[in-house]
C-alpha cells in the first residue's frame, strides 16, 4: 500500500458513501485510477465491506453489555464449540479470545435488563462449557467506531 491507498482507506473510513469522483477528487486522483485502486483495495481484502452505523436505541437495542466469560475446559474441541455457539448469537455483537483471563470478551446489545437477563441465563450460561461471567453494563459511550 502507498499514501494514496492509504488516503483512499482514511476518506472511506471517515466516510464510507463517498462517491468516486468525489473520492477521487480527495486523494489528488481521476475517476478511473481512483476506482481501479479501490477495486484492488477490495479484492486484496485490505477494505472488507461497507456498512451503516446506527442508533442502537431506535432499533430497541440500546443496552450494552460487556462481558467477560471463563471457560472450563481449554481443549481445542470445547473451544471450537464454545466460539461457534456464542458468535451465533444474535445479541452478541464483538467476540474475542483474550490471551489471558478473562479468556473470552463479548460485547452484547439488547433491549434492556431484562432481556439480558435472558440471554445470560438461557443463552450463555446454558453452555456446559462456561465456568465463570463477570457482567459490566455500559452507562455510556464516550467513543466508539461503529
Amino acid at each position: 500500500m502507498d499514501e494514496i491507498d492509504r488516503a483512499i482507506v482514511a476518506a472511506l473510513q471517515k466516510d464510507g458513501r463517498l462517491s468516486n469522483q468525489d473520492l477521487a477528487t480527495l486523494v489528488g486522483l481521476t475517476s478511473a485510477p481512483c476506482l481501479r485502486r479501490l477495486r484492488k483495495l477490495e479484492e486484496r481484502g485490505i477494505i472488507k465491506g461497507y456498512r451503516a452505523i446506527v442508533d442502537q436505541a431506535a432499533l430497541d437495542c440500546g443496552f450494552e453489555v460487556i462481558v467477560h466469560a471463563d471457560v472450563g475446559k481449554n481443549d481445542g474441541p470445547a473451544i471450537a464449540e464454545f466460539e461457534q455457539r456464542v458468535a451465533a448469537m444474535p445479541e452478541v455483537v464483538e467476540l474475542r479470545r483474550m490471551y489471558s483471563r478473562p479468556d473470552y470478551f463479548i460485547r452484547v446489545r439488547v433491549r434492556d435488563s431484562e432481556q439480558y437477563e435472558q440471554w445470560l441465563t438461557k443463552g450463555l450460561l446454558g453452555n456446559p462449557g462456561v465456568a465463570r461471567v463477570d457482567s459490566r453494563i455500559t452507562m455510556k459511550v464516550i467513543k466508539s467506531s461503529e
